[in-house]
């Protein structure tokens, strides 16, 4: 079994993955001095017993790496996964900073790429299993992911420089996540992607138009259910995916995967939030 977990942190993202191996994912950093310490107290019990923890951030704007600082002095991140790039910005917040400092480190840092491989996020070794995740994006050798590159370091928005992430659990889960990737760019890339059948996708860009998954994407994966993000009701493309079941953050809030083989068990921290495409089985391992 393995848990899901995507935080409620308003415009932003921040989640977990709490493998069925000796690992522990957090995938963003988007902390506010009202939500940090209680985060930080979850995530510390949670990966406590893990041997292998990584934090990956599928690119440095702002609302995906907020107070990563303070994450880091909470939590040394030993492991740091992210797109190599040069982004600049003409005012540097200390997440940003810190952001530089963990990208640059020979030590923590570890570059990923479309089909990149690394002993314990998709190879078994040493008597631990792998934590199942793979990356299908970026193609380092693109065109157009180039361009995106040149324009995060000419002091540009760094959205299309996202990495996609894939996790599956041998027998159950297989989850998607897409940074901040913008409508046009996904467009231009849409035949350089392969995705398989998906259970759950967190739709990029916080649910925004801006980040409307192609057509064709969406018709590989087949997501059983799309996570939309907390974004202004007035600009998310809640109604772009009409065959296909959601889940509103801005009203489930917190929201928890519970990944057994075959089945998820979905939990939201919002009593009041309903759904009417999923069973109510009484489960209870959270409240």
């Amino acid at each position: 079994m393995s848990t899901i977990k995507s935080f409620s942190v308003g415009d932003g993202d921040m989640f977990y993955i709490k493998h069925g191996s000796d690992n522990f994912t957090i995938i963003d950093c988007c902390l506010s001095d009202e939500n940090r310490e209680e985060i930080i107290s979850e995530i510390k019990k949670e990966s406590k017993h893990k041997g292998i923890t990584r934090f990956i951030s599928t690119h440095p704007d702002e609302d995906h790496i907020q107070q990563l600082d303070y994450f880091d002095d909470e939590i040394e991140i030993l492991n740091f996964y992210c797109v190599k790039n040069e982004t600049t910005k003409s005012v540097e917040t200390n997440s940003f900073k810190r952001y530089k400092l963990l990208h640059n480190s020979s030590k923590k840092s570890f570059y990923i790429s479309k089909g990149c491989s690394r002993k314990w996020m998709n190879q078994d070794g040493d008597g631990r299993g792998s934590s199942g995740i793979n990356i299908l994006w970026p193609d380092l050798n693109d065109k157009d992911f180039k361009t995106a590159l040149q324009n995060a370091k000419d002091g540009n928005t760094p959205n299309n420089i996202s990495c996609i992430i894939k996790y599956s659990l041998e027998g159950g889960v297989t989850a998607i996540w897409m940074g901040d990737l913008e409508k046009d760019f996904m467009e231009e890339i849409k035949d350089r992607v392969t995705f398989p059948k998906v259970n759950i996708l967190f739709a990029p860009h916080h649910g925004r138009k801006s980040g409307k998954v192609p057509k064709e994407w969406i018709d590989a994966m087949d997501p059983d259910i799309i996570v939309m993000g907390e974004a202004n009701s007035n600009d998310s493309d809640y109604a772009s995916y009409p065959d296909h079941n959601k889940i509103r953050q801005n009203g489930a809030k917190d929201i928890i995967f519970e990944c057994v083989k075959g089945k998820i068990h979905v939990y939201c921290s919002n009593k009041d939030y309903t759904i009417d495409f999923l069973e109510n089985e009484g489960k209870s391992s959270y409240d």
